[in-house]
């Protein structure tokens, strides 16, 4: 092959590979990208000091019995919450929290927990209203993990404090029950989305068995569409493929042309289903934390119950 013909070829495989890249980048969806990392890419990245890890998990004590090594744990139900009102962790104390996990206004975050990264994803929403710029999911969460057989720590993280500033809450990522009300009032545009399971949207049930939250109520909001989380999800943890989730969505319906609103009973697990909606397929979305145990117990709002069960108080 003489040279001319050799840079000719060799032209024609740049011009070739760069088509590829430039074709498979076009086929990426923009509205996930930033939304989740890989184990691989996480175990590569664990010494990273741009990068911060989070444990959000459901059930007490797994952090302590082992945890992605050099991951700070924040507990839901008492960092992330008010723990005598009723309402998400406040701006000034959510600052602290931040700042005391190493964490900067420039800072990657990695958030992961047990139970297909439910309340991680409720971390992730905490995260985005107060206006970190960088927040993403371990895709699989800990389960994942755990699977691969991937290292585990016992040994507390040891960070230096950060500098995290948190700006206003966004709070057209929160829906309130007045919200819920104008939609299933027609009076503001939106799609309700139940995320609960079959049981609890017909009023077979209150609640899972053994829960401690209840409402008087069952049955679902007027007008809302009944998703189980677990639709959303693959059988090892980790998300279905943007394509997958946009095609199975727009075929009930749901295909961001209008404001989304997810609920489940106190609000957590429907913030699983929020990532998916707004920082995986890039819809309007908004999460209802209220969810069923506000709105069953709320006096004179309209409820569909399928089943007609009454609660006795047992």
């Amino acid at each position: 092959m003489n040279r001319t013909l050799r840079i000719t070829v060799i032209a024609a495989l740049i011009a070739l590979l760069v088509a590829v890249g430039i074709t498979s980048f076009a086929q990426t969806d923009s509205a996930a990208e930033g939304a989740l990392v890989s184990a691989d890419w996480l175990e590569a990245n664990l010494d990273n000091p741009s990068v911060r890890v989070i444990e959000v998990s459901v059930i007490p004590g797994v952090y302590e019995r082992g945890h992605i090594p050099g991951a700070v744990n924040l507990v839901w139900h008492t960092d992330l919450v008010d723990t005598v009102q009723r309402d998400i962790v406040s701006r000034v104390r959510f600052e602290e929290l931040a700042r005391a996990a190493g964490i900067n206004d420039d800072t990657t975050v990695v958030l992961y927990g047990d139970n297909n990264n439910w309340f991680a994803a409720w971390g992730a929403w905490i995260f985005d209203i107060y206006g970190l710029s960088d927040v993403r999911l371990l895709d699989g969460g800990r389960v994942k993990w755990e699977a691969d057989g991937r290292a585990l720590s016992t040994s507390p993280a040891s960070v230096d404090a950060g500098t995290f500033s948190a700006a206003e809450p966004d709070l057209t990522l929160r829906a309130r029950l007045w919200d819920v009300l104008s939609v299933v009032d027609g009076e503001a545009a939106g799609v309700l989305v139940d995320i609960r399971s079959g049981a609890e949207y017909r009023g077979e049930v209150f609640a899972p068995e053994g829960v401690q939250e209840l409402s008087v109520r069952a049955g679902h909001i007027p007008g809302a569409v009944n998703v189980p989380w677990g639709q959303n999800v693959n059988e090892d943890g980790t998300f279905k493929s943007v394509e997958e989730l946009r095609e199975f969505y727009a075929g009930l319906g749901i295909d961001g042309s209008t404001p989304i609103i997810t609920y489940c009973r106190i609000g957590e697990r429907a913030a699983l289903t929020w990532f998916v909606l707004n920082r995986l397929l890039g819809y309007e979305a908004a999460v209802y934390d209220g969810s069923w145990t506000e709105y069953g117990n709320t006096v004179g709002v309209p409820v569909v119950n399928l089943a007609g069960t009454v609660w006795g108080g047992q």
